[in-house]
């Protein structure tokens, strides 16, 4: 009992010292600077600032300024040298399935509904359970932290599997709920799934870290009773919905077949299209449509590596962002495209808009940067919180090593992230104030373990499609 009283004392003797410096240097005490790096903030102005640094306490940013400007005015309990380094907002992925990844390369070079009839439905119809998607979400968050993304939307089943297990690896999520029209693992019936979602809304809101959100799959796999009753849902407790829209031509004729309207023109019939809503692919839009869509307040996820491995076709991205929609980039999920990494999809983001316009300015640097940074913030109405480096939002951030020999020289930063970086170029990743990998030592995941875990699913997954 003696030695803890002489302990707390101890660190009392620390803490008042702590306060007595800082009131003596005019500096403020906070949680952690990250210092010395190219901030590219993404805020209004868009600036990069030379030798800046930026400074959180608990969850939120606090100050962005040069570094010498924030040694002035504050301390840091904790600090990461960023020199040499790029320190930016923290990617945020609009579109995946993250337990898929234990899908990753299972069935390549298919087409859309092939690939889904014949391999991937057949595949979860036999392996997907509470432990698959746990197994698979540990295994997609060290990727995603490992790769700088910071924030992601997900579509898939047991979503509070995937919303405890995102939690506990530190990201922020928003998580929707799949409803889908035949019988699935969490759920028999369309009811089943509503009922699902519900229960999941109410278990998550109001979460730091999960936004939940309904995630009716598609026109294609729904009734219009039920997607209507999706999207009702959505609206009677205002969180997001989620699905995939004019992904494929098989989609557009059998939206011609069964309703005599593209995709698009059968959702705003139904009354669904609307604020909240963030539209997945995208790709087979017309003009007209592209602008009911920005009228409507419609958000897109626009997935490039996927919707070309899947020969799906090539989104609008330029006119989307030229009408002012909202447009954010994203993976979908490991098993067709293969990977999470969302460095990869801005470059082909970008270089995908210049062959299918003809105008090597379509889609420039920054705008790729945009779309996976405060345009993605936008795209799941979260602009208000993350997505930039601004005082006051959550302190979503990575730091980005800039020392590789692919990487040098460097004259522009952001030419550089979009055009030359990797997901494993990024050293350090930051959400809500919390380090969840500092200088590639992963430290709320076990890596090793996870991958134990993942490779011990080959087996049974080879099984389900043999």
């Amino acid at each position: 009992m003696k030695i803890a009283f002489v302990v707390v004392g101890a660190l009392l003797v620390v803490l008042v010292a702590l306060v007595v410096v800082s009131t003596q240097t005019g500096q403020r005490q906070v949680s952690l600077i990250v210092s010395n790096g190219t901030v590219v903030t993404m805020d209004a102005s868009r600036r990069v600032i030379p030798g800046g640094a930026v400074v959180i306490d608990g969850t939120d940013i606090v100050a962005v300024d040069t570094a010498d400007a924030i040694a002035a005015q504050f301390r840091g309990g904790e600090t990461i040298d960023a020199s040499g380094q790029v320190v930016l907002p923290g990617l945020i992925n609009t579109h995946t399935h993250a337990p898929m990844v234990l899908y990753r390369g299972l069935a390549d070079d298919l087409a859309l509904m092939d690939w889904l009839t014949k391999y991937m439905f057949p595949a979860e119809a036999r392996t997907v359970s509470p432990e698959f998607v746990r197994a698979g979400t540990r295994l997609a968050a060290l990727e995603m932290i490992q790769s700088g993304t910071t924030t992601y939307a997900d579509m898939y089943y047991f979503e509070e599997e995937i919303a405890r297990t995102t939690k506990a690896a530190g990201l922020r999520g928003v998580l929707g709920q799949t409803i889908i029209q035949f019988p699935v693992a969490d759920a028999k019936t369309p009811a089943d799934a509503l009922a699902r979602a519900e229960a999941f809304i109410t278990a998550f809101t109001g979460d730091p870290l999960i936004t939940p959100a309904v995630a009716p799959h598609a026109v294609y796999t729904l009734d219009a009773e039920t997607l209507r009753a999706a999207r009702d849902l959505s609206r009677r407790h205002a969180v997001p919905t989620l699905i995939h829209l004019a992904e494929s031509a098989d989609e557009m004729k059998t939206a011609q077949e069964r309703f005599r309207a593209t995709p698009v023109a059968y959702l705003d019939g139904l009354g669904f299209l609307g604020a909240g809503v963030l539209a997945a692919h995208a790709i087979w839009v017309s003009e007209p449509e592209i602008r009911l869509l920005q009228a409507r307040g419609v958000s897109v996820s626009h997935n490039p590596e996927s919707n070309m491995k899947l020969a799906s076709g090539i989104a609008p991205v330029t006119e989307y962002v030229r009408a002012g929609v909202a447009t954010g980039l994203g993976t979908d999920g490991a098993a067709s495209n293969n990977d999470l990494d969302m460095f990869d999809a801005m470059r082909t983001a970008s270089l995908l808009q210049k062959v299918r316009t003809g105008d090597p300015r379509a889609l420039g640097a920054g705008t790729a940067l945009e779309m996976a940074t405060i345009g993605g913030a936008r795209a799941l109405g979260l602009a208000s919180q993350i997505g930039s480096l601004e005082p006051g939002k959550r302190a979503d951030l990575i730091v980005v090593g800039m020392s590789a020999a692919r990487q040098t020289p460097m004259y522009d930063p952001v030419s550089h992230l979009v055009y030359t970086t990797r997901g494993d170029d990024v050293r350090t990743t930051i959400v809500n104030g919390r380090v969840l990998m500092r200088d590639r030592k992963m430290l709320t995941l076990d890596e090793a373990a996870v991958l134990t875990e993942a490779r011990a699913w080959v087996p049974k997954v080879r099984a389900a499609v043999n």
